[in-house]
């Protein structure tokens, strides 16, 4: 690193550089839902004192990363019955997009965005990419490149809220080979039918695709759930 760059890397705030690198790890990371986040061990983490600390921990739990339960601080993560109506929106959603097209033969997808787009999961098919409960990321950026390219902007940001609530839940999805792969391969089939003009086809396999993740990922965090209720 310069000096220059290691300069401006001293000059980021101690509560900025926690709340940056807390937020990354909550957002990115399948962490134990029953950990508690208090200022002494976090503190302990990044070798500060408790003052920053407070204020990230702060900042996480406005924005929802972090929620307060007997006490303490734990990661936010949806109960089974919030994720299933999340998930129903995130249905309504998304299907939106492609039903704004049918509906009205003047919307048109922006070719651009959902070519460029295809292009990274055709890279992905053939990287063959292991399973990742970060994967999560990747899928999402299908999902809203696909719903922006029709062109409501306020579609999105709804999307991309309702990821962020669902996104530690869903981090159980990609834990095995053939969901990677099924997932790589329907995100082709689907942009295939959009840049066809088979915008119908795209729907049906959309909500499909989309309904199949809800079934796996509830099935998995229930078991565990269980499994971390039977733990001693």
């Amino acid at each position: 690193m310069s000096a220059t760059g290691a300069g401006r890397a001293r000059r980021v705030p101690a509560r900025t550089r926690v709340y940056e690198s807390l937020r990354e790890q909550l957002l990115t990371t399948a962490t134990d839902p029953f950990h508690r986040y208090t200022e002494e061990n976090v503190a302990e983490q990044f070798g500060v004192s408790r003052t920053p600390v407070r204020d990230a921990l702060a900042r996480l739990e406005v924005d929802g990363l972090l929620i307060k339960r007997d006490g303490a601080l734990f990661r936010y993560t949806p109960t089974l019955t919030e994720f299933t109506e999340l998930y129903e929106l995130r249905v309504v959603l998304e299907t939106r997009g492609l039903e704004r097209a049918i509906d009205d033969p003047t919307v048109r997808h922006d070719t651009a965005m959902l070519e460029a787009e295809q292009a990274l999961w055709q890279e992905r098919a053939e990287a063959q990419i292991a399973p990742d409960p970060g994967f999560v990321m990747a899928d999402e950026g299908f999902h809203l490149a696909l719903l922006g390219s029709a062109g409501n902007s306020e579609l999105t940001s709804a999307l991309e809220r309702v990821n962020r609530r669902i996104r530690p839940v869903r981090m159980h999805d990609y834990l095995t080979q053939d969901r990677v792969d099924a997932t790589i391969r329907e995100h082709l089939e689907i942009f295939e039918a959009v840049l066809s003009g088979r915008l119908r086809e795209a729907r049906d396999r959309l909500r499909k695709h989309v309904g199949q993740s809800q079934s796996i990922v509830e099935a998995r965090a229930a078991r565990a759930m269980q499994l971390s209720n039977m733990a001693p």
